[in-house]
This record gives C-alpha cells, structure tokens and sequence, in this order.
C-alpha cells in the first residue's frame, strides 16, 4: 500500500531533459548539410529545395514525378487500377506478376459502388458513363475472376 492509502502504486517518472539538446544538436547538423549543400550548389549553378520540401512553382522534381489532375475521371481510374491489380488482369507493381486478391477486387470495387450512390445526379454524362461502364466491366472481370478460380 502507499503512502497515501492506494492500492496501486504509481511508476515512478523521470524525464530525460538530455534529449532536448540531442534534437538541437542533430538539426543545426541537418541545417549545416544543408548549408553547405546550396554553397557548393550554388557554386554549380543549380538550385536546391530544403529537405522535404517541394518546389514553390508548383514543377516537378526528377525524384517525384507529377501527380494526374485531381478529377473525378482520375479518382475512377485510381480505383479501377487497383482493382485490376487484385484481379490479376494487371501485373502488380512490386513483383511484375500478377497477384490476385479477390477480397481486395471486391472492396475497390465496392468503392466505386459506393461512389455511384453518393453522387447519383450529380454527374454530368459522361462522368457518369464512365463510372458506369468500369463498374459494369470489373464487375464482368470478377464473375469471369470467380469462374475460373471454382
């Protein structure tokens, strides 16, 4: 028991106040990489963003390529990728082969479902024919998946 009649004593806590001067350390070190990175850039004639951030005029880096424009068609693109990724009919990425995940298919594609209801009449002609012939499609390429996995 405690000194204060409870049952469950308390850990005992103890902060480490070291670490603050181990972070300031580390990144006045960070900073002076980086200094002497746009020194001997600058030197060279090139120009350089600081660690993690992305250039201010909105241009693409080499090690970052540009993103597609954040559209509806896109979002239906991104999400009719994966699913063919998990069906299979695409080789997936990391490996090259195709790697079916059939639960997977199923949820992107239930994704997309679920976007045809939320925006019912809210799409002009073709953003809703395009919604309308990848849901037909994928749910084609599952049945077909289903067959002939039985």
């Amino acid at each position: 028991m405690t000194p204060d009649g409870n049952d469950n004593p308390q850990p005992d806590v103890t902060a480490d106040e070291e670490w603050k001067s181990r972070v300031k350390a580390e990144d006045a070190a960070i900073d002076e990489t980086f200094r002497q990175e746009v020194q001997s850039q600058d030197a060279a004639g090139t120009e350089t963003q600081p660690p993690g951030e992305e250039p201010s005029n909105g241009e693409s880096t080499p090690e970052t390529p540009p993103l597609p424009p954040a559209e509806f068609s896109t979002l239906i693109a991104m999400l009719s990728t994966q699913s063919m990724v998990a069906l299979g009919i695409i080789p997936h990425p990391g490996s090259g082969k195709p790697e079916p995940q059939p639960e997977l298919a199923r949820h992107f594609i239930d994704l997309l479902g679920v976007i045809e209801t939320k925006t019912k009449g809210n799409l002009d002609s073709g953003e809703q024919a395009l919604l309308d012939n990848t849901l037909h499609e994928l749910r084609m390429a599952f049945v077909e998946y289903s067959k002939s996995a039985s």
